[in-house]
Parts: C-alpha cells; structure tokens; sequence
C-alpha cells in the first residue's frame, strides 16, 4: 500500500508534515553557518571557542605547507630555468630538482637551450613530401653587378643565453629572421652573380653566417648561430632558359679549354724529348768527329814519323793498305793463276749476293762448292804478290 493512500497512516516522509510543502531554506542556510562558525571558533550551543581556533590554525598550517610545496620545481636536462622575483631575474638554474618561493613571489620559466630551430627564406617547408613553396618577396635578391638572383636558405640556431634571450628582445625568433635576410641580402649585394651561382656558394653560407652571429651579438639576443644552409640559388624563371644556353656555353669552352691543355700536355713533353734527343745525337756526332779527326791526327803523325824512318817500305805499306780497301768493297775477284792459261769461272757475284742476302740455298752445298769458296776465300784473303802494273 503506498504512503498516501487514503487508510495509510501517517506515512509521510518529511516527518509527518503532511502537506505543509518544501523545506525551509533560510533554516538550511542558518544550520550551515552555525557548523561553520563552529570550525573556525564560532559559539556552538554556548560552548567555549578553543577547539575552534586549534581547527583554524590547522588550516593554516596545512596551507603553508602546500604553498611552500608548490615551490619545488624540476629542470629536464638540456633546459635552464630561469627564477623571476616579482617579474625581476634573479637566477637561472641548471638541470635536477629546485625549490623557489612559490608563486606569487617567484616564478620559473623553462628555456631548452639544446633544441634546434629553425628558420626559413626565401621559401616555406610543405609537409607531406609536397615541393616548397617559393617566397618571391624574401627570395629575390640584387646582385653587385645589378643581376638578380633567387637566394633559398635555411638556417639552424639555439639559445646560448637564457636570461638575454628572454629579456632582451621582445621576439628573438623574429629578430633573428630578420637578420638572416638582412646579412644575406648584405652579402649577395657585395658578389658578383657568377661568383654566387657557381664556385661562391661555400664562402656565402660562410660570411652570412658570421655577420648575422655578430649583429646578434650586438643585439644581445642570447641566440647561436649553429648553421646555415644555402638551399637554392638561381636566376629568376623568366630568364633560366638564357641562363642555362650561357652556362651550357661556358660549359663548352671550358671543356675545349680542358681538351686543348690536355693535348698540349701531351705534344709539348713529347717535342721538348725530341729536341733533346736531337741535341744530345748533335753532341755525339761532334764528339765523335771531333775524337775521329783526332785520332787520324795521331796515326798520321806516327805515321809520318816512321815514313822518314823507312821511305820506300812505308810507302809500300800504305799502297796495299788503299788497294786492300778498295777492292774490298767491290764485287770483281783478281786471281793469281801464275803460269797457268785457264781461268776457272765462279758466280762469284751471286755468291756474294746470295750471302749478303742470307739466302738458305748456300747453306746446303755439296763439297765440291764448299771447296771452291775456301779457295776463293783464300784468295781474297791473300795479299797480291804482283807489282801494280800487273794488278791493273
């Protein structure tokens, strides 16, 4: 049976109440402040106030603590932390636990000093393996000799110096991407255009790397310059094609340039040898006329001297020496066959021939031709016996 049904009795669950309606909310707001004011020493049913003030101080003492707690912080390797005392430095802390006055007296700010960031001219990253967008407002640059150039580059820095980098400069990172567009843009002026398309590029990377470290450090940015990095340089789209027929014909010529070096390389050491071997073939041929002329010098005047010794020996000595030389370079033999009236014929001039020649024919012969050129051989050899009347 439910609880106000009629014969229930007096079921009702606000206390018997029966229809009188909600409760009181000012009786609920009155009970509250009553428990309250008895936990932080308020009267309580004529009571005294002592445990009251002991729960306050509690209270207190438990909020030290937690305040006092809140001041314990913990820097991660490769960050500093840097204390500000009402908004003022006072100290930068180094990685591991630390404690400060908790806020609001003190306060910390974390600065990762190893991170690697970075900035970008002339040209914005595209995720997603997507072709870089071209800046053409940061990316095109004017050259010494009044060309124009599109510049892309990257550059890597850290913080060196928390204090300075938080302090000095409203916004370092946009500091320093101003100054890497104004350092480049101050180099590339001060180049010529060949000199930054082709064999520049290093030194460029280099001094925009060194002016833009020092105007940094003008600024006191607390910023490192770690690296920069020359992504792209080229001349503008609207003049590549020319551009490119000039590369391909400096290309060219420097190629021929090559080709023509490496010949006279070649020629040159092969003509300066051969004039050598020229020079030193002279040098011999002068020493050996020189030592041929000598030595016939010597011989005649030894010869000289025995001629006035023996007149009409040396004379005949002389005489058989110029006929012995003389015949023997021809091919006609003089036989000296004495009282007999046969003259025996020999092919002496194919012999001859034939030996110069080396032919093999010879080489085989029967002894009846090996007798008749001993014979012959010795005639050759012998010294002529007859006066030079008989000879002619």
């Amino acid at each position: 049976m439910a609880w106000n049904e009629p014969g229930g009795g007096n079921k009702d669950p606000w206390g018997g109440r029966g229809d009188q309606g909600p409760p009181d909310l000012d009786e609920v707001v009155r009970k509250m402040q009553q428990k309250l004011g008895g936990l932080f020493g308020g009267r309580r049913g004529g009571g005294s106030g002592g445990p009251g003030l002991a729960g306050f101080g509690l209270v207190l003492v438990l909020v030290a603590i937690v305040w006092l707690a809140s001041g314990f912080y913990i820097v991660d390797a490769g960050k500093r932390g840097v204390v500000l005392r009402f908004g003022a430095y006072t100290e930068a802390t180094m990685p591991g636990p630390h404690w400060h006055i908790p806020y609001p007296v003190e306060q910390v700010k974390i600065v990762d000093v190893e991170q690697r960031r970075f900035v970008e001219i002339g040209y914005r990253s595209a995720g997603g393996g997507q072709a870089a967008v071209v800046v053409p407002r940061e990316a095109l640059m004017l050259t010494r000799d009044e060309n124009i150039v599109n510049v892309q580059i990257a550059v890597q820095y850290q913080v060196s110096d928390p204090r300075q980098y938080l302090f000095n400069v409203r916004d370092p990172d946009a500091v320093l991407k101003q100054t890497a567009e104004s350092a480049i843009r101050e180099v590339i002026g001060q180049s010529q255009m060949d000199f930054v398309l082709k064999e520049g590029r290093a030194e460029v990377v280099s001094k925009t790397k060194a002016l833009m470290q020092r105007v940094l450090d003008q600024y006191n940015a607390g910023l490192l310059v770690s690296d920069v990095n020359l992504q792209d340089a080229q001349p503008p789209e609207e003049v590549q094609g020319a551009f490119s027929d000039a590369i391909k014909a400096r290309e060219d010529k420097e190629r021929l340039k090559n080709e023509a070096e490496a010949y006279a390389n070649e020629v040159v050491p092969k003509a300066r040898g051969a004039a050598a071997r020229q020079l030193q073939e002279a040098e011999a041929y002068k020493a050996s006329l020189v030592a041929k002329a000598e030595g016939e010098t010597s011989r005649f005047l030894a010869l000289l001297k025995e001629y006035k010794k023996a007149p009409v020996v040396t004379r005949k000595r002389l005489y058989m020496e110029a006929i012995e030389s003389v015949l023997s370079n021809t091919n006609k033999v003089i036989l000296d066959s004495g009282d007999a009236g046969n003259i025996m014929y020999l092919p002496l001039d194919k012999m001859l021939k034939g030996a110069a020649a080396g032919l093999p024919r010879f080489n085989q012969s029967t002894s009846a031709d090996q007798g008749i050129r001993s014979r012959t051989n010795e005639i050759q050899t012998r010294k002529p016996r007859r006066s030079s009347r008989e000879t002619r």
